[in-house]
């Protein structure tokens, strides 16, 4: 998931980039949410009351605000301490270059905004941030397949075969040690090992519950073995923790 702020004050263009980006994360096929905003006021205000933002297009001057983008955002990196965050900045020219500096911005858009560089910016996002083209592979006797890790759901053991749950309802089976795919290439990318028979990817978690894990769009709680019980939940917290700096 993707949480995306918006931050115009021209409705007409925030409401513009906002299509625009709906239409790109669709196309990525990657989860989103985008908050539209109108003033840098605003869009501080929601961060000093705790909402996370991955992604921020960032105009620098609105005509009404007492804080322009610059000021925004040497308060989200300076006084907010998120040096995660990453920011786009939006402007009608380029003039701001020594300003935005210290900032930090991942890139700079001049106005009107063209869906091609839209598109271009999202996409180096999500390759910074590891959500793009990350691959797990797997062998089916001498042929090598490969899944993108935010199709996948769970992995299940199941006797000497490894079934992959995706999200779209198709599964996939191949023999495999769990252990050694999780140890190898999951653990590095947000799955928690629940159980013997189960790795899960965070995206999909909706709570962790003392002896269950339970999934998105599913009824059926996966168990969590007594032996792990602890180790997930740490797991499970610091994923937390870690995406929300």
């Amino acid at each position: 998931m993707v949480k995306v702020a918006v931050c115009d004050d021209d409705v007409e263009l925030g409401a513009e980039l906002e299509r625009a980006l709906i239409d790109v994360f669709n196309k990525q096929n990657v989860k989103y949410e985008i908050d539209v905003l109108f003033t840098g006021e605003e869009l501080c205000g929601q961060m000093e009351s705790g909402a996370h933002y991955d992604l921020i297009f960032l105009d620098i001057e609105f005509a009404k605000d007492k804080i322009n983008g610059v000021e925004a955002g040497r308060l989200i990196r300076d006084t907010y301490h998120n040096n995660i965050v990453s920011i786009v900045y939006i402007a009608w020219e380029k003039k701001y270059s020594m300003q935005l500096f210290e900032i930090r911005p991942m890139n700079f858009l001049v106005k009107p905004l063209e869906y091609g560089k839209i598109e271009n910016t999202v996409k180096t996002y999500l390759k910074i941030s590891g959500l793009f083209l990350r691959e797990f592979t797997y062998k089916k006797g001498h042929d090598i397949f490969k899944a993108q890790i935010k199709d996948i759901v769970y992995l299940e053991n199941s006797e000497r075969k490894v079934i992959i749950h995706l999200a779209n309802g198709k599964k996939e089976e191949f023999y495999g040690s769990l252990k050694e795919l999780y140890n190898e290439q999951l653990k590095t990318c947000d799955f928690l090992f629940i159980h013997a028979s189960y790795a899960v990817n965070y995206d999909y978690v909706t709570a962790v519950k003392y002896n269950q894990l339970f999934l998105t769009d599913s009824v059926k709680p996966l168990p969590i073995s007594p032996n792990r019980r602890n180790e997930v939940r740490e797991n499970y917290l610091a994923i937390i923790k870690r995406r929300r700096v």
